[in-house]
């Protein structure tokens, strides 16, 4: 089953269940898709890799106003971010543990030959590429600085 179509059938058990934070994140997210369906230049399908980077997108959107949010002290809005992030990591694939993280970043270090923060680039290309959805842009950003320096 696609992602479009869990979505979908997810959509309506959250309508039959009167649970509304859950369907506002699940329409956002189907709103997400059906934009990127309908992009120039799209066949109408998308691959996972696509459907993967819509959800990591979501996820990050609703950190960064979840992060504004508790710096304007504003726990309402924070607490509606916090559960559609919640019900919108449920679609994503497993986040990797720190270990595993430095672990599979170490492997691309070795793989690309980078050995200096200067080849930082080098690493963060192939190390975003590879572990899409499974780890957060800032933390694979952080774990690389600390393993090249």
């Amino acid at each position: 089953m696609s992602l479009k179509q869990q979505i979908d059938a997810d959509i309506k058990q959250a309508m039959l269940a009167k649970n509304q934070e859950k369907l506002r994140a699940l329409r956002a997210v189907k709103s997400m898709i059906l934009l990127e369906e309908t992009k120039e230049g799209q066949t109408g399908d998308l691959k996972p890799e696509d459907e993967t980077r819509i959800l990591t997108k979501a996820v990050k959107q609703r950190k960064d106003s979840a992060d504004i949010y508790r710096q304007q002290n504003r726990p309402d809005l924070l607490s509606v971010e916090e559960a559609e992030i919640a019900v919108i990591e449920q679609y994503l694939p497993n986040q990797l543990s720190e270990e595993e993280l430095n672990a599979k970043l170490q492997a691309i270090i070795t793989r690309v030959g980078a050995s200096a923060p200067s080849d930082m680039g080098k690493v963060m290309g192939a190390a975003t590429k590879e572990l899409a959805g499974q780890a957060d842009g800032k933390a694979i950003s952080a774990a690389v600085k600390a393993l090249l320096q």
